[in-house]
């Protein structure tokens, strides 16, 4: 079994479903459309990055470096939380970029939100995870790769 061990910024425990960007998640332009629909869930809307483009985000964890995009990034993952459409988990490989942290910060503690966070999970949790893999996050910032 494979094991990666981050920091924890927002702790939970989930099991199930991964999906994996390789390249840095632009926060708004994967979920504006989705929240601004007033969507039931986030289907991935940002055309430069094959790895969500089109799939469902909603009560997954989402694996990525970091955020990238506009000074809104933090206010959209907040948004989306607001909403109840968020990923379940976001598991960056680096550490965490400001905005991300504090768009999970200001939902976990304005919201109620349930999101995870945590980073420094290493650049290998990005090869050895494939989307669509079954993983398990625990509160001490363990990922462990389901057979």
């Amino acid at each position: 079994m494979k094991t990666f061990k981050g920091r924890v910024i927002c702790k939970g425990t989930y099991e199930g479903e991964a999906i994996v960007s390789r390249q840095g998640l632009n926060t708004l332009a994967t979920f504006q459309k989705s929240a601004l629909k007033n969507a039931k869930k986030v289907i991935g809307s940002d055309q430069n990055n094959p790895d969500v483009y089109g799939k469902n985000l909603t009560g997954v964890a989402l694996i990525l470096p970091q955020t990238i995009g506009s000074t809104t990034g933090g206010l959209v993952i907040q948004t989306i939380c607001q909403m109840g459409i968020n990923p379940s988990a976001m598991l960056f490989s680096e550490e965490i970029d400001s905005l991300a942290a504090s768009g999970v910060i200001l939902a976990k503690n304005w919201e109620n939100s349930k999101i995870i966070a945590i980073d420094k999970l290493g650049s290998k949790i990005l090869s050895e995870i494939k989307s669509g893999d079954k993983i398990r996050v625990d509160e001490d910032g363990t990922v462990t790769l389901l057979d």
